[in-house]
């Protein structure tokens, strides 16, 4: 016959442990119940205690987080609803601060804000929990901006260079392909040792399918990971999606890893932000944004930093995007952000529509660290290039009104029409910098002076080519790359020239 429980000396034995060691106090716990539900807003009364960001717990299994405090209740953002959630629910303190999972096992998966997985695997493996909301790394923990992170885009590397640890806008219209650049850039860290994090806030389905598929396309998932909250989503996951991708890239960094975090976009964000704050009727301040949303991006972006060795030495890259309207960049929401981040990448829809791809405005993109962490070979090629560059489109005005120029003035716009198409560069489809380095020898060497302009992007694909099967490095001598560049473009050349006679 089975032992009755009762009588088991073990089980004995464990309440008698228990008793002993059992001590009776007061326990008080608060208790709220729920006043009124909709639009991803709960208002709660009966919980004296809360305080900002703290977790709600409710009765039906929904899930939600202060973001309201006022005399008699509390604000609280929907982050899990069920459909039985209404008015009469009670509510309590969840004890903890709001976090995600982090670690490796976070590398090549999809994950929304809370760390739930979305791509219908098991829940990722994780080391650590990580606090969404924590402050900047304070001035002692920093270092000065001295590696490079190449996005392997030629009008970047070379003109708007960005180091690892810089905070780097990409801002314009929409079609423009602002996301186009953020995925070269992450294309381009396969073998580097970066750890990437894709955040995709309030994207439609199909535009967040399209970029997990390239991702996985070009080798780039394995070591990023993607934060998702759709526009279908509650708000105040779209609300806590940067932070949660900002809170997976900050466990790399303080283990001396280099990461790179990509928000697209921050303009989607502040409208959630802004739907909530009216929807908790915050006082609207310019264009109905409240008074904080600066605050906000800011506690975001301060974030992103190069560690130095006490510190365990790694980086935060952040690749904020947002969206402009008709080309509008004196928007309220683009100026806080430039004001906030070390540079901006403009897009301009003019040079799209013309056939400059990547559309980037030259003159309104600028890079106010990055040349500290440019390789100084690659510096020193590009040095006055951007200037004479900027100096050839004025230049080139006068030529459509038909006025007779001097002979330097044309060879001056020649040169120019050369640069321009020489800077032209396909979607998806990074470069190295050993090939920056090579096509900025031969382009200085004057090697492209009598080179037709139609002709440009195929010696550009062979000296691609070419450089793939040499074995000279960025810090090779730059009579080793003169020499290379002078003799395998003149025997390409020649070889364009016979084609075309015969």
């Amino acid at each position: 016959m089975a032992q009755n429980n009762n009588t088991d000396p073990n089980r004995l034995n464990q309440l008698a442990h228990w008793l002993d060691n059992y001590h009776p106090a007061l326990r008080i716990s608060e208790q709220g119940r729920v006043l009124s539900v909709g639009d991803g807003i709960a208002w709660v009364s009966g919980l004296p205690s809360a305080a900002m960001e703290d977790l709600i717990e409710f009765g039906d299994g929904s899930q939600g987080m202060v973001f309201d405090l006022t005399t008699n209740r509390i604000g609280a953002v929907l982050l899990r609803e069920t459909s039985t959630l209404t008015a009469g629910t009670r509510a309590r303190l969840n004890g903890r601060p709001l976090g995600i999972p982090v670690g490796n096992g976070l590398l090549g998966r999809i994950i929304d804000p809370l760390g739930r997985p979305l791509d219908g695997q098991p829940a990722p493996a994780h080391s650590s929990w990580q606090r969404l909301e924590t402050g900047s790394p304070p001035i002692i923990a920093r270092d000065f901006i001295n590696k490079p992170m190449y996005t392997g885009i030629k009008i970047i590397d070379t003109l708007v260079p960005i180091g690892r640890g810089q905070r780097q806008l990409i801002v314009g219209d929409n079609g423009l392909g602002r996301s186009a650049l953020a995925l070269d850039t992450i294309i381009n860290q396969r073998e580097s040792g970066v750890h990437c994090v894709y955040v995709l806030i309030g994207q439609k389905r199909s535009t967040t399918v399209d970029t997990i598929e390239t991702l996985k396309d070009y080798g780039a998932l394995e070591h990023t990971t993607v934060v998702v909250a759709e526009a279908s989503n509650l708000p105040g996951l779209q609300h806590l999606a940067p932070f949660a991708g900002c809170a997976v890239a900050e466990y790399w960094m303080q283990r001396g890893i280099d990461t790179l975090v990509v928000y697209d976009d921050l303009a989607t964000h502040a409208q959630t932000y802004r739907e909530l704050s009216l929807l908790l009727r915050r006082p609207p301040g310019r264009e109905a944004y409240p008074g904080d949303i600066f605050s906000v991006h800011a506690r975001l972006l301060e974030r992103a930093t190069c560690l130095n060795a006490d510190h365990g030495g790694g980086s935060m890259t952040a690749l904020p995007i947002v969206e402009t309207k008709q080309g509008e960049i004196a928007a309220f929401i683009p100026t806080n952000l430039i004001s906030i981040t070390d540079g901006q990448i403009y897009l301009d829809r003019k040079l799209f529509t013309g056939g400059f791809r990547p559309a980037i405005d030259i003159a309104r993109s600028v890079s106010r660290i990055g040349g500290h962490a440019q390789h100084p070979h690659i510096k020193d090629e590009a040095g006055r290039m951007k200037l004479d560059f900027l100096q050839f489109l004025e230049l080139e005005v006068f030529t459509r009104f038909g006025a007779r120029l001097e002979s330097r003035m044309e060879s001056a716009i020649a040169r120019g029409r050369v640069l321009r198409e020489l800077l032209k560069q396909d979607r998806l489809s990074p470069l190295p910098a050993t090939f920056h380095m090579a096509w900025l020898v031969a382009f200085n060497d004057g090697l492209f002076d009598n080179v037709p302009v139609e002709q440009v992007p195929t010696l550009m694909t062979q000296l691609s080519g070419h450089v793939r099967d040499t074995d000279l490095s960025l810090d090779s001598p730059r009579a080793d790359w003169s020499r290379a560049t002078m003799r395998w473009l003149a025997h390409g050349h020649r070889e364009n020239l016979e084609g075309e006679r015969q």
